[in-house]
């Protein structure tokens, strides 16, 4: 793949968003690197280095890996029968380019639906994308959770 443009982008993250909705969490994993990183900061700290403060979830490719084993297995009682979704993104920008990736932003907002409730998610994602032979993968994302606290859920029991 050559630079990707704007549009290729948006339909990749357009891409990674229905892989999410549709629950189809293998695939969603394909998406990234092998040396990738998924990071969803505190929200009372959202710009701190994860290796010196608590997230809600960071995750490299390994962790990543059983965090969809353990989603898709009925004992995730927090996920099981699975929570759904829906995903709008907006407001993509290229953020800058490197000589092997494009760091990118974007705006979100998930709803989800679960046993009779209803919340919403409001955040930006922060991605490196790698362009590869055929498509992009993801080296990094971080979602920034525009909260100031998760009241009433309390955790996040599915990826955003």
């Amino acid at each position: 793949m050559t630079t990707p443009t704007r549009a290729e982008i948006e339909d990749f993250l357009y891409r990674e968003a229905s892989l999410l909705d549709d629950w189809r969490l293998e695939e969603w994993l394909e998406l990234f690197t092998l040396d990738c990183t998924y990071e969803v900061p505190a929200t009372d700290a959202p710009g701190s280095d994860p290796a010196l403060t608590w997230s809600l979830i960071h995750d490299r490719r390994t962790m990543l890996e059983q965090r969809v084993v353990r989603l898709k297995k009925p004992e995730a009682h927090a996920e099981f029968p699975h929570s759904r979704t829906s995903r709008i993104i907006g407001n993509v920008r290229i953020l800058g380019r490197a000589a092997d990736s494009v760091s990118v932003s974007a705006s979100f907002l998930v709803s989800r639906m679960k046993a009779g409730k209803f919340d919403q998610y409001a955040g930006h994602y922060f991605y490196e994308l790698v362009p590869g032979p055929e498509t992009l993968k993801i080296r990094r994302k971080k979602a920034v959770l525009s909260h100031d606290r998760l009241d009433p859920q309390g955790k996040i029991s599915f990826v955003l």
